[in-house]
């Protein structure tokens, strides 16, 4: 499923095990705005490509409570590999590696905080597990319904630039709309039924 690690205090780790083939895995991975926004706990307020594998991004992480306004470039190694790094911060750069499995393929992303000192973990990024979690749903869901034309349109153009806490609510209020619906047609039903009697 999924795990997180932490190696002598200078790096953090998610590793996700999805059934899709390593090449469909690695073509999902090449939008790397898509990547981050996925993320439940990052809160982005602006995400712009100033250059090619370069972005401006101004962001507020829910699992430490800091805002960050950060530079971001993307160094790929291959398409199996990559690294994003950022130009301030604790964290250095966010690893993302590509292999196959027996069952399909697997991602893992690491988060490197070499030369960070101890006094500083307020800043560690609390959000790497949950969002290895996150991409898991996505990526199943999306291996789903990602025939449905309306699905794939949903969720790359409206829930994907949402703010994590939008999504909760939309999911709420498609509940009770689906809950108001069933009672809606059990009312009538039993009316139905009654005024047939």
């Amino acid at each position: 499923m999924s795990e997180t690690t932490a190696h002598h205090a200078d790096a953090a780790w998610v590793t996700i095990e999805v059934p899709l083939e390593r090449a469909a895995l690695a073509a999902f991975c090449r939008d790397v705005e898509r990547l981050y926004r996925i993320n439940p706990y990052l809160e982005f307020r602006r995400w712009r490509e100033t250059a090619p594998g370069a972005f401006t991004v101004s962001m507020r992480n829910l699992s430490n409570q800091r805002d960050f306004e950060l530079q971001l470039t993307l160094e790929r190694a291959s398409e199996r590999d990559f690294s994003v790094r950022y130009d301030q911060g604790l964290k250095r750069s966010t690893r993302f590696e590509i292999d196959a499995t027996d069952g399909g393929s697997r991602l893992r992303i690491t988060d490197d905080y070499s030369g960070a000192l101890e006094t500083d973990t307020a800043e560690v990024d609390r959000s790497l597990h949950a969002w290895g979690v996150a991409l898991r749903e996505y990526l199943l869901r999306d291996r789903r319904w990602g025939w449905c034309a309306p699905w794939r349109w949903y969720m790359r153009r409206v829930w994907v630039p949402m703010k994590p806490s939008a999504r909760r609510i939309t999911f709420i209020i498609l509940l009770v709309t689906l809950a108001e619906v069933v009672l809606f047609a059990l009312v009538m039903a039993i009316y139905w039924a009654e005024h047939r009697a």
